[in-house]
């Protein structure tokens, strides 16, 4: 035989990854009940942003935003700068007590109490989280996917998850976006703490308990 199998070899040994906190993404056991929500936060000549679910959970909320860009005048390096802000680790410059950078992409929300949680800031390494759950509430931006979806090549949607624990109280509460780089100006909707409430009775759990 000319090329024989490679001699056997131990496998390195790994530390196992550390998983991810309760309360810093759904539950990875349970599915969410969908709300439909259809709104549609902000929309620009090159930019609409999008609600089209909220996922309810029983230890939170996955607030579904679809961010949506076409070229349209601007020029390809624009827009390309345009479509790489929607990712938080391509945006440098955000420091404690100076203004936010014009390229970062931020969302919010803001109870009745006065009570707030954002985007801005947060730590992107989320397998450096604390176990222990922080005070309340948070908002925490799960990285954002592409969709692919037929059309004109000079556009893009972007399909973002932003997770909100604990579950917001049986309230309307504001949830506002931002974007200056993008010509999004703040921007707040409603959103009903009551009908998230009811919809995470209905929430499945996978493997139900026998």
């Amino acid at each position: 035989m000319f090329f024989e199998p490679p001699p056997a070899q131990e496998e390195p040994t790994r530390p196992p990854k550390p998983a991810l906190p309760a309360w810093s993404a759904p539950p990875a056991d349970e599915m969410g009940a969908v709300l439909i929500s259809g709104l549609t936060l902000a929309r620009t000549p090159n930019v609409a942003i999008t609600l089209p679910t909220i996922q309810a959970f029983t230890t939170g909320c996955l607030i579904n935003v679809d961010i949506v860009t076409r070229r349209g005048t601007l020029s390809r390096d624009d827009f390309q700068t345009l479509q790489f802000s929607v990712f938080p680790h391509m945006i440098t410059g955000v420091k404690a007590d100076q203004p936010l950078p014009d390229q970062l992409l931020r969302f919010g929300v803001r109870f009745a109490g006065g009570a707030k949680a954002t985007t801005v800031g947060q730590r992107l390494d989320r397998t450096q989280l604390p176990q222990d759950p922080p005070p309340g509430p948070q908002l925490s931006m799960l990285l954002p996917g592409m969709s692919l979806r037929s059309g004109d090549e000079d556009a893009g949607v972007m399909t973002m998850g932003l997770w909100l624990w604990p579950s917001p109280p049986r309230e309307s509460f504001e949830f506002a976006v931002e974007w200056p780089i993008a010509g999004v100006e703040l921007s707040i909707v409603e959103l009903d703490g009551t009908a998230i409430a009811d919809a995470a009775q209905r929430a499945v759990p996978y493997w139900p308990e026998p």
